[in-house]
């Protein structure tokens, strides 16, 4: 382990993110790694602050001495009019997760997409990108559906509740990835989709601790299908344990929660972390009930 006289002081800009497990994740790599790091929430809620006011966050921050903050909701689209700069994929997917404050300015980065990358890349090696249905096409569906694309998929069927903003996505996505095929489906399109693919990616918050239950009719599910979930609280979700118990191939959650974490890290301090590492202190925690 090496050490350094240099210091960071990261924040987290977002609303009911007190209890965020990625303040600890971060303090915990950063002292393995023998950094002085220091990693605090601004909670939107606690502090009586608005989303709009995001840009006067970054700025306050930059005079106070921050390095960097985190963005989530709902700030991932509110702060790209405030940036300097934004990394191509952040650009192409329109939201920010990651800003660096540099002497130039503000800049923007996504880590959602790739830590679902990384997850899916990791956790399900050789797992096939031919046919694959997503369910959710909302902030977090946005940047899978974007990771899966990257990643190789040659058809993506989404699916979501609100047929416009479905729409929009697959729009979006057919003009950045024009070699794939991207289609919008409905509940009734999901039978017929899920039996012709080859894996299904759950990114709605049914099967969180406040929307327990399962997102599709365990019907659907098939030994030969991989299954992944956004959730990571729990992070063994009803789906999870359904479709392991089936003989799939399944990635929880906690995987893409530990990968944009570990992307972001890198990209603050220019040191790889190691994601086993923060994969087992994230586990840890929530084992804990953290």
């Amino acid at each position: 382990m090496s050490t350094t006289t240099e210091s960071w002081l990261v924040g987290l800009i977002g609303e009911g993110i007190t209890a965020s497990l990625t303040p600890p994740m971060h303090e915990r790599e950063a002292r393995e790694n023998g950094l002085q790091y220091l990693y605090r929430p601004v909670d939107l809620s606690v502090n009586g602050r608005s989303g709009n006011e995001v840009g006067d966050l970054l700025r306050y921050g930059r005079d106070l001495g921050f390095n960097a903050f985190n963005i989530t909701h709902p700030c991932k689209q509110l702060v790209m009019a405030h940036l300097d700069e934004v990394s191509d994929d952040a650009a192409r997917l329109g939201a920010v997760n990651t800003v660096l404050v540099t002497d130039s300015g503000f800049t923007g980065h996504n880590t959602d997409h790739s830590g679902f990358g990384r997850a899916l890349s990791a956790g399900l090696p050789g797992a096939s990108l031919e046919r694959v249905v997503q369910l959710g096409a909302g902030g977090a569906g946005a940047a899978v559906a974007y990771a899966l694309l990257k990643a190789g998929a040659s058809e993506l069927v989404l699916v979501d509740l609100d047929p416009e903003r479905v729409q929009e996505r697959v729009q979006a996505l057919s003009a950045l990835f024009p070699a794939a095929r991207v289609s919008a489906g409905t509940g009734a399109d999901l039978p017929a989709a899920m039996a012709a693919a080859d894996g299904f990616v759950q990114a709605t918050p049914v099967g969180m601790h406040s929307h327990p239950g399962m997102p599709v009719d365990a019907a659907l599910l098939r030994p030969e299908l991989w299954v992944a979930d956004v959730i990571y609280r729990p992070v063994r979700t009803q789906l999870i344990e359904t479709a392991e118990a089936l003989g799939c191939r399944v990635l929880d959650g906690g995987h893409m929660a530990v990968g944009q974490a570990v992307d972001a890290f890198e990209l603050i301090t220019g040191i790889r972390p190691d994601p086993a590492r923060m994969r087992a202190h994230f586990l840890e925690m929530v084992s804990n009930g953290l």
